[in-house]
């Protein structure tokens, strides 16, 4: 057991790079434009928005490598990846090679959102699945707490000096390098794929995959067997595919209508508007850092114990109630503070909920045989929703007041709410194989 735990926790280190990528940019945000003098479109396009556009096409490819060449290599190829995109953006000279590597970088982000809990979910025990593929998202959370608070001291040791605040992602980025080559690849992949049955059941052995279940490690390889024997043919774009695939499909989408990432990508422009200066702001967006944190850690406790659904109508209700006082906020001129609040429990109502569940939900909810091409599809829409926000917002805010943009990430939150009461399945505690099952029974429902 303390095997499948170091390794998860390892592998979940690209959580950690995910996150401080994607925070890292907000403290690069405003010094970047003014160096380069572009206009609002070209700056959400381009510098803020290319690595999430890499997201998407490394999200789309993340299941063809994972399936073709295995998780851990996927990871191998994650990691560099981020170390070349943080090298050169960090030193590049003008906003068009910066834009290149941040997409490169992107690619990174988007195979991780795949290999990631893949790896994990077809490693751990079905009794603490969810904490272990969540220890990803934790690692998320850690890397935007790391970035905002990064970028913060160096604000105030060196300046705004955003080369640095990137540069200094290569060393994260080595030593996951490093880290990854010394884990194994996921038994599952190895049997199914390529149908090495001993290489699978070593690794099962290593890892424990029976300790406190109710099966023998011979037990499950035959299980993997019989299943990849009766689906060997399956494509993703079946129709029996097609409840998972909606599941899959909402959940991302709602993940980022809700406006997540446009907190953490523009947070200090949004408290520099309801009247904070900008290392008040700056010091605010490391806050977030904290809140995030902590409630995804309460996440990971509750995810097993209390299920996937449960988080996400906590989460869902906490959403609509932040984000409607920080729209009454912005609508009335009640004053930064308020604003600071709300938005820290809208980060907390997102950690606990959508952040503690996402990638768990999405790992489990596709049968063996679609699982990596599953998730590929789940994260791309993911990525393609953020991508999208990302870069109108700058335009928006330069249009529109806030409160009408928080207005409209409310009312995506009710329709959430819907979704979750209405059509989300519970996973909890179930193997992979049992909720593939699952998937056929809907289908002749």
């Amino acid at each position: 057991m303390n095997k499948v735990v170091y390794w998860s926790l390892t592998v979940a280190v690209a959580g950690f790079l995910f996150g401080f990528d994607t925070a890292v940019i907000s403290g690069a945000d405003k010094p970047i434009q003014q160096l380069w003098q572009t206009s609002p479109l070209f700056h959400g396009a381009f510098i803020m928005s290319s690595a999430l556009w890499g997201t998407v096409i490394g999200a789309l490819a993340g299941g063809i490598f994972c399936d073709a060449l295995g998780r851990k290599k996927t990871l191998i190829g994650v990691g560099a990846l981020y170390l070349v995109s943080a090298l050169v953006s960090a030193i590049a000279p003008d906003p068009y090679t910066f834009s290149f590597f941040r997409f490169l970088g992107g690619l990174g982000v988007g195979a991780s959102s795949i290999a990631v809990p893949a790896y994990i979910s077809e490693i751990a025990p079905a009794r603490i699945r969810g904490r272990l593929v969540a220890t990803y998202q934790f690692q998320i959370v850690f890397g935007i707490l790391v970035a905002f608070l990064s970028n913060y001291l160096i604000a105030e040791l060196v300046g705004l000096n955003w080369r640095i605040m990137l540069g200094i992602e290569v060393i994260p980025a080595a030593l996951f390098l490093l880290m990854v080559l010394g884990v194994p690849e996921s038994p599952r992949w190895l049997i199914r794929r390529k149908n090495d049955i001993e290489g699978g059941r070593a690794v099962l052995q290593q890892i424990g995959e029976a300790v406190g279940e109710t099966e023998n490690v011979d037990t499950v390889v035959a299980r993997i067997q019989a299943d990849a024997q009766q689906h060997k043919k399956d494509h993703l774009y079946n129709r029996i595919y097609a409840f998972p695939i909606l599941l899959a499909f909402l959940i991302a989408a709602f993940n980022q209508l809700s406006g997540i990432n446009f907190i953490l990508y523009f947070a200090p422009r949004v408290f520099e508007l309801a009247g904070l200066d900008a290392s008040s702001a700056l010091l605010s967006s490391a806050g977030i850092g904290v809140t995030n944190l902590v409630f995804t850690m309460l996440g990971l406790y509750l995810i097993d114990n209390l299920g996937r659904k449960t988080l996400m109508l906590i989460g869902s209700i906490g959403y609509i109630g932040s984000l409607s006082v920080v729209a009454w906020a912005f609508h009335s001129g009640a004053g930064g503070f308020l604003v600071v609040f709300f938005v820290f429990t809208f980060i907390a109502s997102h950690a606990i909920g959508q952040g503690a569940v996402i990638w768990v939900f999405i790992a489990e909810i596709f049968p063996n045989s679609v699982r990596a091409t599953g998730q590929s599809l789940g994260a791309s829409t993911h990525w393609v929703f953020a991508a999208v926000i990302t870069l109108v917002m700058p335009f928006f805010l330069s249009r529109f007041e806030p409160t009408g943009i928080f207005t409209f990430f409310t009312g995506m939150m009710v329709l959430q709410l819907l979704f979750v009461l209405f059509m989300m399945p519970e996973t909890k505690g179930r193997s992979l194989e049992d909720l593939g099952k699952d998937v056929y029974e809907h289908h002749l429902s």
